[in-house]
């Protein structure tokens, strides 16, 4: 028997997990998962009964991405070894899942098929929770970190989605999640938008029934609002 791959997301909650991604999950002769919400992982356990979490590659106060390649490993290992291996990521599995892609490529180096699903990020539910349609005036997006780094030009005119502002700076596992770098971010995009520009932090539900959190402040308070699992909307200066 050949070994093959397929990766794929579980949406923000469970009830978003797709009819293609159940299927996969089914199929699998082995699953692998990184859900931190339960009821996800209970809904996994329940289409297979073969089942492991990566959440043990972490070790606590290295850098994330010695985490990460111990992923892949643990992914492709029983790929060798002739199974059909699901990989199970929390939302899309592309965005912001960086073993996922690796694992992919790294398969298809080795020969194996392997092949990645869509799911529904925090970014698609953020457009629907908020009524944004990115199409009319253009979305920027960028995880918080590079964002600083990176220094990007910003067009004022479209909106902005920066990810991950409630880790911004901090590269290694932590049970105590932290944003080091958080009054820098600000002090950047006080740079860029007014005081008083309105933005939105927020953080997509998990749960059916439980509203997901909407919080607009003025971009001089952002500090105060922000979550370790927020995600923040900055409006457009100006409609095109």
């Amino acid at each position: 028997m050949t070994g093959s791959l397929v990766v794929v997301g579980t949406g923000i909650g469970a009830a978003q997990l797709t009819l293609e991604a159940r299927a996969a999950i089914e199929g699998a002769g082995e699953v692998l998962y990184l859900i931190p919400d339960p009821v996800s992982v209970a809904a996994v356990e329940q289409l297979n009964s073969c089942t492991s979490s990566l959440a043990s590659c972490y070790v606590e106060g290295e850098h994330r991405r010695a985490a990460y390649a111990r992923m892949v490993e643990a992914i492709l290992d029983p790929v060798r070894r002739g199974t059909r291996v699901c990989a199970a990521f929390y939302g899309h599995p592309g965005v912001f899942v960086l073993p996922s892609h690796r694992a992919v490529q790294q398969a298809r180096a080795e020969g194996f098929e392997a092949r990645m699903l869509p799911g529904i990020s925090a970014e698609d539910c953020l457009f629907a929770d908020l009524g944004v349609d990115p199409s009319e005036a253009g979305c920027q997006s960028y995880e918080a970190t590079r964002f600083l780094e990176r220094r990007p030009a910003i067009e004022l005119r479209s909106a902005l989605v920066l990810w991950q502002i409630g880790v911004v700076g901090s590269a290694d596992h932590s049970s105590e999640l932290r944003a080091p770098r958080l009054p820098e971010l600000v002090a950047r995009l006080l740079e860029l938008y007014p005081n008083e520009h309105e933005v939105v932090v927020y953080e997509a539900s998990s749960f059916v029934g439980i509203e997901p959190l909407i919080r607009p402040v003025p971009l001089i308070g952002l500090a105060a609002a922000v979550t370790p699992a927020s995600t923040l909307y900055v409006p457009p200066v100006e409609q095109p």
